[in-house]
């Protein structure tokens, strides 16, 4: 963090396909070494199996997927006198997706599917249905907030 001035946040232009901020930003979450080519492909392709599996919408499954993964309150450590307490603090909006993202991807990677475009369909079509690792991961953030809520006037 720079002691003057604010660190201005980009703007990301949306993704060409879907006219979509948050698909883009997905995207870029996605790739690796820069092939940003093979990220839309991934993305696309688990887009195109979700559209064959569920007859939905694509875009509209992986924002409902999103919206379930998004993580309302964290626990951050605190020191005070000497012991370290987990304090619940809300999540800032910007923490809440990139958060959502991370949890996503890292739990498409964990699944037992063979190709990763076919991990991700699975993934966003189980968050997307409140089941599936990311929204066991945000369920549990909120149970350890719930139970160090008795270190809420920690809060700074």
């Amino acid at each position: 963090m720079p002691r003057r001035r604010e660190v201005t946040k980009r703007e990301i232009l949306p993704d060409p396909k879907y006219n979509s901020v948050q698909v883009a930003r997905f995207i870029n979450s996605l790739l690796r070494k820069g092939k940003k080519s093979i990220a839309e492909g991934i993305m696309y392709g688990a887009f195109d199996l979700i559209e064959q599996k569920t007859k939905d919408n694509p875009v509209e499954v992986f924002e409902k997927a999103f919206d379930n993964v998004k993580p309302i309150i964290e626990v951050k450590s605190r020191r005070v006198g000497g012991a370290t307490y987990q304090v619940p603090t809300e999540v800032p909006a910007r923490r809440r997706n990139s958060l959502a993202i991370r949890w996503l991807i890292n739990s498409a990677k964990g699944r037992s599917e063979k190709t990763m475009l076919e991990k991700l369909a699975g993934e966003f079509v189980d968050a997307a249905n409140n089941r599936g690792a990311a929204v066991k991961k945000k369920e549990d953030t909120h149970k350890m907030a719930e139970a160090n809520k008795a270190f809420a006037h920690y809060r700074f």
